[in-house]
């Protein structure tokens, strides 16, 4: 049973049913569902979903994503493009999911929607503490789903970790993230939408310019700007704030206000339309300690949500799903001895460096005068973010 049908329940579920097993995907939501996100695949990952047979439809569907642009508060702009011919590529998260949920359904997994997880069951009479299933439904209507493997891939908040005791939100950073989508922002070259992409199909003509990922770091915040299917724009500002924090009560106005007031940005968005109001995440990290219970594995941001900036998400999501599966294909087979060892060194060699270099990023936007000492350096020495932007785009794993 996988809890969570985003990419990395779904991708687990791939694997899982491809291989013979019985899988039950469950999930709270009812899909296509909107989802907050950078709404960028990195090479890395498109080279993991292309190996998963399951991106040609999501190519279709995307923009090209042929490098990236970083700007810093005094102004300057370095752009970076990945080597080799490499690319990503851009969808709006809802897409996406659906794709990857059909691929799995595909694939054989058994689909439910609308199934409302409350938490795993624990049974200690085993020798140890094993999970065997979890509950589902509402507080006056509950029941058991057993399940010989439970794979937690329901999120950052996940019920599963959570109940478990096994996450939590450090107290640094605390950051939250307000994402909408704009119609008419203008692109930062002056290129404009061709018309397969204002009808939504996202395809644009052989050989035309790839659309820039943007990362714009400012005093206070950091700003994500990426061009997607349909003639929109996703616009993703992260800050550090606290639950409290007045700005987060209307954060239309705090959206609009930093785009108005940053002299980079406030031209292009000038003309600009929200598609939607935007939608409020935080706060964006979260700690998790798996517990190696038999019966238990987790998945993506269940198993822990590090504030990537540069785009990870999906790239941990994918790579973890499968991480999970081949952990539980091989409990499924050899018992529970030494899985939860193996599978935290998979993890650990799959992500270390990732993690740290994230970290490193993060630490750089924290002081102003060192994100445009970086900029200015990339700009008199181009390789250097070149190379930056190539692991920032898991280059390596595309081959």
């Amino acid at each position: 049973m996988i809890v969570g049908a985003g990419p990395a329940g779904a991708v687990a579920g791939i694997v899982l049913a491809r291989a013979g097993a019985r899988v039950r995907l469950l999930d709270r939501a009812t899909f296509p569902r909107d989802k907050l996100c950078g709404d960028t695949i990195n090479p890395g990952t498109l080279a993991a979903l292309r190996r998963l047979g399951v991106a040609a439809e999501i190519e279709r569907r995307a923009l090209r994503v042929g490098g990236m642009i970083l700007t810093g508060e005094q102004r300057v702009t370095i752009e970076g493009r990945y080597p080799r011919g490499l690319h990503g590529c851009a969808i709006v998260r809802r897409d996406l999911d659906a794709l990857l949920l059909e691929a799995a359904v595909a694939a054989g997994c058994e689909f439910e929607s609308g199934v409302v997880v409350q938490r795993p069951v624990v049974d200690a009479s085993r020798g140890g503490p094993t999970v065997t299933g979890v509950v589902v439904g509402g507080t006056d209507a509950s029941c058991t789903l057993p399940a010989r493997i439970v794979v937690a891939a329901d999120g950052r908040r996940s019920v599963v970790a959570f109940t478990l005791r096994a996450a939590r939100h450090p107290a640094h950073p605390r950051r939250w993230a307000v994402g909408a989508y704009f119609e008419n922002f203008a692109p930062r070259w002056g290129l404009t939408p061709t018309a397969s992409d204002r009808g939504g199909i996202g395809v644009r003509p052989q050989g035309s310019v790839s659309t820039l990922g943007e990362m714009h770091v400012r005093r206070t915040c950091y700003i994500g700007v990426a061009e997607v299917p349909g003639g929109l724009t996703n616009v993703c500002l992260v800050k550090p704030s606290r639950p409290a924090d007045p700005d987060l009560r209307d954060p239309r106005a705090l959206l609009l206000r930093e785009l108005a007031e940053d002299s980079m940005l406030c031209s292009r968005a000038s003309d600009a339309r929200l598609a939607a109001p935007p939608v409020v995440l935080g706060p964006l990290a979260v700690d998790v300690n798996p517990p190696a219970l038999e019966g238990l594995l987790l998945a993506g941001d269940a198993a822990g949500f590090i504030d990537p900036m540069t785009g990870d998400g999906l790239h941990f999501a994918v790579r973890g799903g499968e991480l999970a599966a081949q952990a539980a294909l091989q409990a499924l087979e050899h018992g529970w001895t030494g899985v939860h060892a193996r599978l935290a060194g998979e993890r650990r060699r799959a992500f270390a460096g990732k993690w740290r270099f994230n970290r490193l990023l993060r630490a750089l936007v924290a002081s102003p005068r060192a994100i445009d000492a970086a900029t200015i350096a990339g700009r008199l020495a181009p390789r250097a973010f070149e190379s930056i932007v190539a692991r920032a785009g898991d280059c390596h794993r595309a081959g």
